[in-house]
């Protein structure tokens, strides 16, 4: 499996699905312990890590955004590593910009191959929300109904430990649905892309919980 170098150790290091895996899931096999664990990284807007991200991955997600890894399609992991590259990570390295959603339509394609191929079965539950969130993330109503039902689905899944967390990330998916079934886009996203505002998308930034 290819792998390619990160700007650590002059090159001796180098990423592949299992390393960038390991960076944002960890080692451990407790969903919850790792939800519990990576919260931080994953939900909190800290410059220290989005640097490292930005420092570390950059040139990683811009090759798989090429195609220079499409050979990682043909495992779970590096189906989930390709989704990672693409739509958690710009996030961070480019936050607050629009460069953050460029890749989006590479992480939606990789997420439908991955379900067409029942990948989604395969992970475990807190890897299948990551799977999943390119839908999530999508301004379209297909993909967010899709989001919401895989969302439900890993929710079934899930140990007795991490009920109530699963459920807390299918709660976020219908809000996410319920937003793009409303305005069809998702408003805290105008100001970055350069969209004008509706009047009622103004009003609806004023509400608590308006922008994730």
């Amino acid at each position: 499996m290819r792998t390619f170098p990160n700007n650590e150790d002059n090159g001796v290091t180098v990423e592949t699905p299992q390393s960038i895996h390991e960076f944002w899931f960890g080692t451990d096999p407790d969903d919850q312990t790792v939800a519990t664990g990576k919260s931080s990284l994953w939900w909190s807007k800290n410059t220290e890590v989005d640097a490292e991200i930005a420092r570390r991955f950059a040139d990683l997600i811009d090759l798989a955004a090429a195609g220079g890894l499409s050979d990682w399609e043909a495992t779970p992991r590096g189906l989930l590593a390709l989704i990672l590259l693409t739509d958690q990570f710009p996030r961070n390295a480019y936050r607050q910009k629009a460069r953050a959603f460029v890749y989006d339509a590479h992480a939606r394609r990789w997420c439908h191959l991955a379900i067409r191929r029942g990948i989604q079965a395969q992970l475990r539950p807190v890897e299948r929300v990551f799977l999943l969130l390119p839908l999530e993330h999508a301004e379209t109503l297909q993909d967010q109904e899709r989001c919401v039902t895989e969302m439900r689905a890993m929710a079934a899944d899930a140990p007795a430990n991490f009920a109530a967390t699963a459920a807390g990330y299918v709660d976020y998916a219908i809000r996410h649905r319920d937003i793009i079934a409303r305005f069809g886009r998702f408003p805290h996203r105008n100001a970055i892309l350069g969209r004008l505002s509706t009047p009622e998308e103004i009003a609806f930034l004023q509400e608590p919980g308006s922008s994730f």
